[in-house]
């Protein structure tokens, strides 16, 4: 539509501008000529012996009908003979002669050709006008022509983004698109053909862990049904639940790597899952001389997550505030609305010296670490929970404070 106006304006107003010019330059040639004309009647009416009066000149004062005009004519003896209208205004003048003594002058209102400046003002604005329709009819349908293949497309990678491979699309007659719309599907049966991949490969590593796990689960009970010992019945119960849990988290993954389509979530207690990680890291923070507290929220505080995933990525929070914070490290559970829907928040937070400053922004990132450890602790902790739906994010840099949000169950 611009360049259609602009189009319209750099072409319209320039034939606008000539057609006036012309008119005017018509209008100039038509009094010259009406000059001539009367010259030449009186040049023959005095060669005839003849009297030039005004009823001679009457004839050209109204030749072009509704352009009228004065004729003034100057004789050899000094006599004026006039016809027609006085006091022309913005008059456009002919003249002819002086020879032998005559001397004629015809003079008409330019303002008497407005009416047709006016209609061809209003021919030009009126191709003009019907040139911006034509435009705009011809914008629409382009338009439409091609918003429909890109909402197609935007649709389809709708689609890829929910984990489905779209079908190739026909033809949308627009080759950019069409182009477009093929890399998408063969970007979409790469990713299915390498998540695939990852699925096998992950059924396959916890089908052969769970054999060992099994294994060591029977040693270990074993362990706690022979031994007369309190400390090592203790310690022996501690690993035999690790195992366990670990056990569950190979089934839980290898569930996830058979399952087409992921299971609605059960609601999980989270005050079980506190409480499991708090009786299983307290002797170590009691080993390091440090506190660990822990605050349960009420049995009826459910969360849309797994208890595995929960429980891991709690253990990595408390093994990194252990290993690299200091002081009382404090879990809490609060409930937030702010980033939309009803989120379980569960806070992580110590009295060490915090984060450092160059490692913030890169704390979730592989092998980043500013203890000298592997880096692979935080990364695999956000993962997990983004898994279950969730976000982990660090909330404050001094003190260190990590919070994991959850969606809460109805």
């Amino acid at each position: 539509m611009a360049a259609v106006v602009l189009a319209v304006l750099l072409l319209g107003l320039p034939l606008a501008v000539a057609g006036l010019v012309l008119q005017t330059e018509q209008a100039r040639s038509s009094v010259q000529i009406r000059a001539d004309t009367v010259f030449a009647a009186v040049s023959a009416r005095l060669a005839s012996g003849g009297d030039v009066d005004e009823r001679l000149l009457e004839q050209q004062t109204q030749r072009d009908g509704p352009w009228p005009a004065s004729v003034v004519v100057h004789l050899a003896d000094g006599t004026t003979v006039t016809a027609g209208p006085d006091g022309a205004r913005s008059p456009v003048v002919g003249r002819a002669g002086p020879a032998d003594g005559i001397a004629v002058t015809v003079t008409a209102s330019r303002g008497s050709l407005w009416a047709a400046d006016a209609q061809l003002v209003v021919l030009v604005g009126g191709l003009a006008a019907g040139a911006v329709a034509a435009g705009s009819a011809v914008g629409l349908v382009q338009g439409r022509r091609l918003v429909r293949p890109l909402e197609d497309l935007a649709e389809r990678a709708e689609r890829l983004g929910s984990g489905q491979v779209p079908t190739s699309p026909p033809p949308s007659g627009v080759e950019e698109v069409d182009s477009v719309a093929q890399a998408l599907v063969r970007s979409a049966q790469q990713l299915q053909a390498r998540l695939a991949v990852e699925r096998q490969f992950a059924s396959d590593a916890s089908h052969q862990l769970r054999t060992p796990l099994t294994a060591l689960s029977m040693r270990l009970e074993e362990v706690l049904a022979t031994t007369d010992q309190p400390a090592v019945a203790a310690e022996a119960q501690v690993a035999l639940e690790q195992v366990e849990r670990l056990a569950g988290v190979v089934d839980d993954l290898l569930a996830r790597a058979r399952r087409q389509a992921e299971a609605p979530r059960e609601p999980l207690v989270i005050a079980a899952v506190l409480e499991q990680q708090r009786d299983e890291w307290r002797p170590a923070y009691e080993r390091a001389r440090r506190d660990l507290l822990v605050e349960l929220p009420s049995p009826r505080a459910r969360v849309l997550a797994g208890a595995g995933p929960l429980a891991q990525a709690l253990a990595v929070l408390l093994e990194n505030s252990l290993a690299h914070g200091g002081g009382t490290t404090r879990v809490r559970v609060r409930v937030s609305s702010d980033f939309g829907g009803d989120w379980v928040v569960v806070e992580v937070s110590d009295e060490g010296p915090g984060v450092p400053e160059g490692v913030s922004g890169r704390i979730f990132e592989r092998s980043v670490s500013g203890a000298g450890s592997t880096g692979l602790g935080l990364p695999l902790a956000r993962d997990l929970v983004a898994a279950e739906g969730g976000r982990l994010e660090l909330l404050s840099q001094r003190p260190a404070t990590f919070a994991i949000f959850l969606r809460e169950a109805p």
